[in-house]
């Protein structure tokens, strides 16, 4: 049976993927240790068995809440068969920075770009192909509420390879510094040496545990990195990622938007008055 994990920010539609996936198979009890919820399911849409397990909604992998810790430890020592990143596409650029934290993991990754119905109601579109090409996974519209591309996300996510090598959109500034860490990981035989490089280098304090990691990190230099980190992935998205949508070249109103242009900027038509009484043309309402 085939694993997959859940993993996205809080209120970005995860729940409503996973109960769309598992249905009546769903079940859920406790992490061990914590009171957060731990939701289990068996996929009700394919011929193959495939679990699935809905992950904390968190906003990074960094270990400053118990849902970031339960999330991290599960992908690096359950090993799941992959990783179903759930990314909001109203809320994209905010979404995408815990995907290029998942992408440096060795662990295989499929986007689910969820409520593209909203982006697309506003009159917005998101290129998913170039999405894709951008990230170097496969990237899926859904809307997980409406079950609109629920069963492409799952083929394709049972499709992918079983084995993936971590990537990171950090520049080449800090490649001398990744090296030296990813050198000491390798050779402690570590699974996703990437990963935890790059904490090491954000002194994360799970990674300070760890037998020889401060002889690493001081052989690197006393700079406090994590904001030059965090900073560098918010530009990469920014860059090369947040142009995979393109916004409406004609706005597209609401009714009450209609209502708010009429009496912020039409008081001055006399065509909008009678007897002193201010009325809405038919068309507008």
């Amino acid at each position: 049976m085939k694993t997959f994990a859940l993993a996205g920010n809080p209120n970005c539609g995860k729940t409503t993927l996973f109960n769309a996936l598992t249905g009546s198979t769903a079940h859920v009890g406790n992490w061990p240790g914590v009171t957060v919820d731990k939701r289990e399911g068996t996929y009700k849409g394919g011929s193959k068995n495939i679990s699935i397990v809905d992950l904390p909604g968190i906003y990074s992998l960094s270990p400053y809440t118990p849902e970031e810790v339960i999330s991290r430890n599960f992908i690096l020592d359950e090993k799941p068969d992959g990783i179903i990143n759930i990314v909001d596409a109203t809320n994209l650029e905010r979404n995408l920075y815990l995907t290029t934290q998942l992408l440096e993991m060795d662990v295989p990754v499929i986007v689910a770009l969820n409520m593209i119905d909203e982006v697309e109601k506003n009159g917005d579109k998101i290129d998913a192909s170039a999405l894709e090409k951008a990230l170097g996974v496969p990237v899926v519209s859904v809307s997980a509420l409406k079950g609109t591309g629920v069963k492409q996300l799952m083929d394709r996510a049972a499709a992918m390879p079983s084995e993936r090598k971590g990537t990171t959109v950090l520049k080449d500034s800090l490649s001398k510094q990744l090296e030296t860490a990813c050198a000491y990981y390798e050779a402690e035989e570590v699974a996703s040496p990437l990963f935890h490089a790059i904490k090491l280098l954000e002194k994360d304090e799970i990674e300070l545990e760890r037998k020889g990691a401060t002889a690493t990190l001081e052989k690197l230099g006393e700079e406090d990195l994590e904001a030059v980190i965090a900073d560098e992935r918010y530009k990469y998205i920014s860059s090369n990622l947040s142009n995979a949508k393109v916004k409406a070249s004609k706005e597209v109103l609401t009714k009450s938007d209609k209502i708010d242009k009429v009496l912020t900027h039409g008081l001055g038509n006399s065509h909008l008055y009678r007897n002193s009484v201010l009325y809405f043309p038919l068309d507008l309402l």
